[in-house]
């Protein structure tokens, strides 16, 4: 039996064998990892790295492999060393099919790896940094694109994880070309020197904003548009506008931020601090710059991005900066994105500017109408629903033109086709500025909002096409409002209301009420933009319109009483407002009852020289009118007059006649009748002849020739004789008043578009 002593001099050895053995081993180890050519193992790795991504895969440089000391770590794991592994001049693989062989390309890719992890089968990554990275990403029309791999699929859960905690490059390439979004854009992206914080990047944004807007819209414009903002901002700040905003749901904390020079973006900053959840600070790290063409029209711009990994995060807000120009229109905006992948919730302060709100639809796929040059400043808002999309730009605030407007729209994508729902309102509208919508503005104007079309000289109604393709990409239901018109004297339009719905390709006007010299002209419109050519129906009101102030700039009318009420149904074909105005039937009819009219209106057109010498001289009195009715028959884009009489205490005025909008061309003949003795009078019939744009006014040359002739012929005979012909007899028989009001309160009609009228009425 061996002595205790002996067995514990054995095993004393034994362990001290081991220990230099282990020793031994880790030196041999480390000397092995530490001057083995790592060189080597490149096929190896690039075979591994080949089979698991499905695509060739790359290092034609050194692969390295260093020690350090771990500078994060503190007592004596900070004496246990990590690798750091380093690969030079990486290539990834396209697709065959790939115009570019490379998928992607860096000059250096390096990361540490935790060793003491990697006894709980955790692989810690510290951060992997990208030197000079430049990707190629590529679709094709028929939907294959190079960015998803065909992975390995695992055969049950691995008990390895991978933690990544940084992901750091420096002055990154990305290549976009996409055929079925027509998109071809370079991006570079580099680190921000510093990391910039949301409230700062706003503040920067909002100058530069304020800044283009004065480009768009005149300093004038953008100053005006800066004291809208202050306005709005002050109002959102009150107590009973904050609690009305959260009973409608947005957050009563944008209205305080925008007034302190935040924004409606950082509302949610507001609420919870410029931080996300968890007490992290919303900051910027990268900055992109981007140039190429979206859908064949020139796209520049840059912005700032917050830290790539947080994009793993779907419950943190992740920071978005962008200025963007397509085309014209310039698109600004500061906020956060939460979830990117699934858009769960995006809220951002937008700014968006340009030469026409129609050429958004070239951009996001809304259909606006064509307007002057406009710049807007508002609050998106996106939340994912079942089944749909909402996008709600709230609260905002602009200039078109001259006009100012604010309201509120809610976009929301759904099938068949996505819908634009809200309300706009102006409290002070210029007329002008109405005039695009039509194609009425000036041919200076078509060409800054980019319309190919230009209107004839000598044509006055518009021949601007309607874009009716658009009409079927969207559903609409919209109000407008315009409190207060701004226009020339000589229209006598105070306000504006209106309700557009667009569904199915069909253009509606539900209704289309403008307030008109006192009184309302209120139409509904639809226009069927799925047929070709677009078929039209219409239907007008006009309801207690003021003599007075129809015609408030003649100063003869200032002592008219008495209304004009009457009503139109007309219909029309055709894919502009000269096609339709060429094309239409229908009836229109007006009224005016018990009023009165300044004598001297009357005695003028009667031509009667003496009495208008003698009112001129000594002043004015009113007379009283018993009826006036008008009654028009339109066919095919010809107006005939079938009743027009106007009977007064002292006159009876006739007209007949024809318009002609398919030429723009009138011949009328207003034809005067004197009630009463009049001992001189040049009574004659009036013509209107000539064309919209150059009208020619004046008194039958004729009829004044045969009373001049008859006045000189007699005078020869008998000097007195000579005033026979001037002599007016008076006309004792009265209109038939009751009869043309029985006729006026048939209501008018208008065969289908397209059809014939029928037999009049």
């Amino acid at each position: 039996m061996a002595h205790p002593s002996t067995v514990a001099r054995t095993t004393g050895k034994i362990l001290a064998w081991i220990v230099v053995v282990a020793l031994a081993l880790c030196a041999a180890v480390a000397v092995f990892v530490v001057t083995f050519d790592w060189n080597r193992a490149r096929p190896w790795v690039d075979d591994k790295v080949s089979q698991a991504i499905g695509r060739p895969f790359a290092i034609n440089g050194d692969l390295r492999l260093n020690w350090q000391r771990p500078v994060s770590e503190h007592g004596w794991r900070a004496w246990v060393p990590w690798p750091r592994f380093s690969a030079y001049d990486v290539t990834v693989g396209n697709p065959s099919w790939a115009a570019s062989p490379a998928f992607a390309k860096l000059a250096k890719i390096s990361f540490d790896v935790e060793v003491l992890p990697l006894l709980g089968r955790v692989i810690s990554v510290p951060s992997i940094d990208l030197v000079n990275p430049s990707i190629d990403l590529e679709r094709l029309e028929d939907g294959r694109e190079n960015w998803s791999f065909d992975l390995p699929k695992s055969k049950g859960p691995s008990r390895w994880t991978l933690r990544l905690a940084d992901l750091g490059f420096a002055q990154a390439h990305i290549a976009l070309s996409d055929q079925i979004k027509q998109v071809d854009m370079h991006v570079d992206v580099d680190t921000l020197g510093k990391p910039l914080p949301i409230g700062d990047a706003l503040k920067q944004q909002e100058n530069a904003s304020r800044g283009s807007a004065g480009a768009v819209i005149g300093q004038s414009g953008a100053r005006r548009l800066a004291a809208q903002e202050q306005s709005a901002a002050s109002a959102a700040s009150t107590p009973s506008a904050s609690s009305a905003a959260a009973t409608a749901g947005t957050l009563p904390a944008s209205g305080a931020a925008r007034a302190q020079g935040a924004s409606p973006a950082s509302a949610e900053s507001t609420a919870s601090g410029a931080t996300a959840r968890g007490g992290a600070p919303l900051i910027y790290t990268l900055a992109w710059q981007a140039k190429g063409n979206y859908r064949k029209t020139d796209i520049s711009g840059s912005g700032k991005l917050g830290n790539v990994l947080a994009l793993r995060n779907a419950q943190r807000p992740f920071p978005l900066q962008a200025d963007v120009k397509i085309g014209d229109t310039r698109l600004a905006l500061v906020g956060t994105l939460t979830d990117p992948v699934h858009l769960a919730a995006l809220d951002l302060r937008l700014w968006l500017q340009g030469q026409s709100l129609s050429h958004l639809y070239s951009i996001l796929g809304v259909t606006l109408p064509q307007t002057p040059p406009y710049a807007t400043d508002g609050h998106l808002v996106g939340r994912l629903q079942t089944g749909a999309n909402v996008f709600t730009y709230s609260g905002f605030t602009g200039r078109v033109g001259s006009s100012d407007i604010e309201g509120t729209l809610t976009y929301q994508s759904r099938a068949p086709r996505p819908s634009l729902t809200g309300h706009v309102s102006s409290k002070l509208l210029q007329f002008s500025d109405l005039g695009p919508i039509i194609g009425a503005d000036s041919n200076a104007s078509k060409a800054r909002r980019g319309e190919a079309v230009k209107q004839p000289a000598n044509r006055a109604i518009p021949v601007e096409p309607f874009h009716t393709d658009r009409w079927k990409a969207i559903d609409a239901d919209v109000v407008f409002k315009g409190q207060r018109i701004v226009k020339r004297p000589s229209l006598p339009i105070t306000d504006v209301d209106a309700h557009v719905v667009m569904k199915d390709g069909v253009l509606s006007f539900h209704p289309l009420r403008f307030g008109v010299a006192g009184g309302t002209l209120a139409s509904d419109f639809d226009l069927d933009g799925a047929k070709e050519p677009l078929h039209a129906r219409m239907q007008l009101s006009a309801r207690h319109l003021k003599l007075k102030q129809l015609f408030s700039t003649q100063k003869p009318m200032q002592s008219a009483l008495g209304e004009v009420n009457g009503d139109a149904q007309l219909s029309a074909t055709g894919n502009s407002p000269a096609a339709l105005a060429a094309t239409l039937n229908g009836e229109a009819k007006a009224l005016v009852t018990q009023g009165k009219v300044s004598l001297l209106i009357m005695e003028a057109a009667g031509l009667n020289v003496a009495n208008v010498v003698y009112e001129k001289l000594f002043g004015t009195r009113d007379i009283d009118i018993n009826c006036m009715a008008a009654d028009f028959a339109a066919t095919d884009g010809v107006l005939d007059t079938r009743t027009f009489a106007l009977d007064t205490t002292d006159a009876v005025i006739g007209m007949s006649g024809k318009i002609n909008l398919r030429d723009e061309t009138m011949d009328l003949t207003i034809h005067p009748h004197t009630k009463g003795f009049r001992i001189i009078t040049l009574r004659s019939p009036l013509y209107v002849k000539g064309t919209f744009k150059h009208p020619d006014v004046g008194v039958s040359k004729t009829a004044i020739a045969l009373r001049a002739g008859a006045a000189v012929g007699l005078g020869l005979l008998n000097p007195l004789a000579a005033l026979i012909p001037l002599i007016a007899p008076s006309r004792s028989e009265p209109t038939p008043c009751a009869a043309l009001l029985a006729q006026m309160r048939q209501p008018p009609h208008a065969p289908p578009p397209g059809a014939r009228p029928g037999p009049a009425h």
